[in-house]
């Protein structure tokens, strides 16, 4: 079984034991429309550096396991708004990426930044949940909805005034999230089957974007050099996640990923 229908059996089960806790109907009753920042407006042009970062809360993942163990959401959502990120994301998955309870709700009320829930949406009371958790954003993965599901939680999305980003990995996945009428597009590098990574997917799948879509370059990119690969592409948003936790100063890190190299070394 490889990781991503692994994780998606796996979240089928846990959707059903959260309904039991909190009916669909109370979550409805919770989400709040009037208290969204701005998140597909704030990666819709280039920021002040020419790059605008999504710079991410990630413990571990499937491939790489543990990445930060003693992560403080508080204290990275503080050092990621100090780097210059454009906004954050939360992985709220704890079977698979040791995400804790509280991590969204921490780093929304640390920052003044807009937040990008980052789960494995396959149901309609995923969506509202991410709503009243305070998220300002939700991830819809193409690879693992059908295309009347992608349009139907499009549609929620907006009634409830959420963004979404919608992921794809390939050029049959970005057909189906035109076709549904996506505009802000996570390009992940990461083919989640096998989490293997190739950073030209981006690169490539960006050029295929119509006038009103926007990419999200995601996965594999590790320094300087990668933004600008992207970036001679037309990209300039890139959701990164890895990379910065694992960072001794991820502030720091952050304002170098935005700063253009000269001659191949980073500029001051």
């Amino acid at each position: 079984m490889d990781f991503l229908t692994k994780i998606v059996e796996h979240k089928k089960s846990e959707i059903e034991e959260r309904k039991k806790l909190v009916s669909e109907s109370k979550l409805i009753s919770q989400v709040k429309k009037d208290k969204r920042r701005f998140f597909m407006q704030s990666l819709s042009k280039p920021g002040p550096t020419g790059v605008n970062i999504i710079a991410e809360i990630k413990r571990a993942s499937p491939s790489k396991g543990i990445l930060c163990p003693d992560l403080d959401p508080a204290k990275y959502a503080k050092d990621y708004e100090k780097g210059g990120a454009a906004a954050i994301s939360v992985l709220t998955d704890s079977t698979f990426f040791m995400a804790k309870q509280d991590d969204l709700a921490i780093v929304r009320k640390t920052t003044t930044l807009p937040v990008l829930r980052k789960d494995f949406t396959i149901s309609s009371y995923q969506i509202y949940e991410t709503a009243a958790m305070g998220a300002d954003a939700a991830l819809l993965i193409v690879r693992i909805l059908s295309l009347n599901q992608l349009k139907d939680y499009l549609v929620l999305c907006d009634e409830i005034n959420l963004d979404a980003l919608v992921e794809v990995n390939s050029e049959k996945e970005l057909e189906t999230a035109s076709d549904a009428g996506a505009r802000l597009i996570g390009i992940n590098n990461r083919n989640l089957s096998s989490f293997d990574t190739d950073i030209n997917t981006a690169m490539h799948l960006s050029s295929l974007l119509n006038n009103e879509q926007i990419a999200v370059a995601a996965s594999a990119i590790a320094d300087r050099k990668d933004i600008e690969k992207n970036l001679s592409f037309g990209v300039f948003n890139f959701l990164i996640g890895e990379s910065l936790v694992k960072a001794d100063n991820p502030a720091n890190f952050l304002k170098s990923l935005m700063t253009p190299l000269k001659d191949g070394v980073l500029g001051k």
